[in-house]
């Protein structure tokens, strides 16, 4: 997935100029974006402060993470009950 080259902060307050009365067309003209970008993080990003877009990252991150995990976990209880099944036929 492509980055921004905007930080949370500088969207934030992107959209608060918008809030304030500047029309779309000439925002995305000023920051050289396209109005689908800017409708994308209105969004995800109206009504937030600068304070709740960082604790958003923070958990998008925090789930990504536990995704990872919980992907490798799976993955090796597979690959154990695979070895034990093989392991059983041996035997017997």
């Amino acid at each position: 997935m492509k980055r921004t080259r905007c930080t949370e902060e500088q969207i934030i307050g992107i959209l608060t100029e918008h809030e304030a009365g500047a029309k779309c067309a000439d925002l995305c003209r000023k920051h050289g974006m396209s109005e689908g970008t800017f409708y994308a993080w209105k969004a995800k990003f109206d009504g937030m402060t600068v304070s709740d877009a960082k604790r958003l990252k923070t958990l998008e991150d925090e789930t990504a993470k536990l995704k990872k995990l919980l992907a490798e976990q799976i993955l090796d209880a597979a690959a154990m009950k695979e070895l034990l099944a093989k392991n059983g036929r041996a035997r017997r």
